[in-house]
Parts: C-alpha cells; sequence; structure tokens
C-alpha cells in the first residue's frame, strides 16, 4: 500500500508545491495557529456568558487544531529555511 502512495505523481507535485509555498512563506503556519486559538478564546468568552454544547464543541476543535498548526509550523520553519 506504502509503496503506491510512495509512487504517486500527483502526491509528490503536491507535496513539492506545498513546500515551496510554505518555504517562501515560513511564518504563515504559526500565524493560522495563532489566529485560530485567538478565535477559541472568543469562542470561550461568548461560552461563558451563554453555556452550549455546540460552542464547547467549537471551542475544543479551534483551539486544538489551532495548536497543532502553530505547533507544526514552529517546527517547518527551520527546514523549510532558505
Amino acid at each position: 500500500m506504502f509503496d503506491r502512495i510512495n509512487r504517486s505523481m500527483a502526491l509528490s507535485r503536491l507535496f513539492e508545491r506545498l513546500t515551496a509555498r510554505l518555504a517562501k512563506q515560513r511564518g504563515l503556519l504559526p500565524m493560522i495557529g495563532v489566529i485560530l486559538v485567538a478565535v477559541s478564546f472568543v469562542i470561550q468568552l461568548v461560552n461563558v456568558s451563554n453555556p452550549s454544547q455546540v460552542l464547547d464543541l467549537l471551542w475544543t476543535i479551534t483551539h486544538h487544531l489551532g495548536l497543532l498548526i502553530a505547533l507544526i509550523g514552529l517546527l517547518l520553519i527551520e527546514p523549510l529555511g532558505r
């Protein structure tokens, strides 16, 4: 199964384009992560005044996704450097 994925030309081109774009804009992923964490903070403030399970779920998703994207972005800054 992994051999087929490794030989995929479409995935190879997608990965090359993605890394080339991230190399030009190295701070993009951490900034997106910080914005998502800030959005989750606002969602949590709204949830305090009006408790809702949907807002709890939305807070959890945005908060953890923001943290993961920011950490991955910070880890990729050095390898994608100039």
